[in-house]
């Protein structure tokens, strides 16, 4: 009955500004305008906090509800937002494969005829990652838009089809079975998504409504054992004037996250229901002129969920021992 909730937060998130190394005076000097003075700071470990507007993510890690896996990258790291979120996706750096590791997951531990949908992938497009042989994923990114359109004559026909016509052909029994699938999950989460009530404030903006959709679905009791939701656009991609912007970002996530964790709690699955963040990569060590961060290398992954073990994993990695000023990875992501 376990849940995974994958969240990518896409443009490539400022790791040393989400969880800062306070305790180093590197830090400091590298970014004289852009880090978080030590006063600032939510400290929850010695030499490392977090950014202040992480509120929510300061209740979840004092609560032991938190992960924080330092370092996280892989070989060779590609500085491109389009390759390096691809082989996050793919979990095979530096080399191609056509489906997703969230989708392996489901074809490896999922019986490859179970019934319903066993991944949900709540965005504008369907993810690579939740690409699979067996289980093909229902995306939406608004529950009352899941149905279909057309002409009464086109919706006449559709509904005609069934897999009682498709005469053994093989191709057209996977149209057809994936068609009505698609119909009956598009009610059930409709009506799930519309029904669902909820004292949790999961804030604004961002991932409250993806994550606040999410739970609507988990209390519905739908068989779907994988989420993969996603912060909208290239949001975290902070060249220019970072500091602003990238605190209403982090904002808004912990606020969502902190949201559907308690929610998780009320509704009694909180046990069950596990969340894991990542960004495609992190920023360059230093500050550049424009009061902002460029493409970098090894960032934090986190782990959210009452069956965590929450505490800092991994080795940070060093700020003088770098790679053309990025941080050397200190944990594969795939670990």
């Amino acid at each position: 009955e376990r849940i995974l909730v994958v969240v990518e937060l896409s443009g490539g998130n400022d790791g040393l500004n989400t969880v800062v190394p306070y305790g180093n005076d590197t830090y400091y000097r590298v970014r004289p305008n852009l880090g978080i003075p030590e006063r600032d700071v939510i400290k929850v470990e010695s030499g490392y906090g977090f950014h202040p507007a992480l509120v929510g993510f300061e209740r979840l890690y004092k609560d032991g509800e938190m992960a924080v896996v330092h370092g996280c990258g892989y070989e060779n790291p590609s500085l491109s937002h389009f390759s390096s979120m691809g082989y996050w996706h793919s979990g095979v750096p530096n080399g191609g494969d056509p489906l997703g590791w969230v989708g392996r997951l489901a074809d490896g531990a999922y019986d490859h005829d179970a019934q319903g949908n066993m991944i949900i992938n709540i965005g504008t497009r369907q993810a690579m990652a939740v690409q699979s042989r067996y289980h093909p994923p229902l995306v939406f990114s608004d529950p009352g838009r899941l149905r279909r359109d057309g002409t009464g004559d086109e919706l006449g026909a559709l509904a005609a089809l069934s897999p009682e016509v498709s005469n053994g052909n093989p191709a057209l029994e996977f149209l057809t079975s994936t068609a009505q699938n698609a119909t009956e999950s598009g009610e059930l989460v409709r009506e799930a998504a519309s029904s669902y009530q909820t004292p949790v404030d999961y804030g604004i903006g961002g991932l409250s409504g993806s994550l606040r959709q999410t739970a609507a679905l988990i209390a519905a009791q739908l068989p779907t054992r994988l989420y993969y939701v996603s912060y909208s656009g290239n949001s975290f991609d902070t060249h220019v004037h970072q500091a602003d912007p990238h605190a209403r970002l982090l904002a808004y996530t912990a606020d969502a996250v902190h949201g559907f964790i308690e929610d998780m709690r009320r509704i009694g699955r909180a046990d069950d229901v596990a969340v894991m963040m990542f960004t495609e990569f992190g920023r360059r060590v230093e500050e550049n002129a424009s009061l902002g961060t460029d493409h970098g290398t090894a960032t934090p992954m986190f782990v959210f969920g009452a069956g965590v073990d929450g505490g800092m994993y991994g080795r940070h990695p060093s700020l003088t021992d770098l790679d053309d000023g990025n941080l050397k990875m200190t944990t594969d992501f795939r670990r």
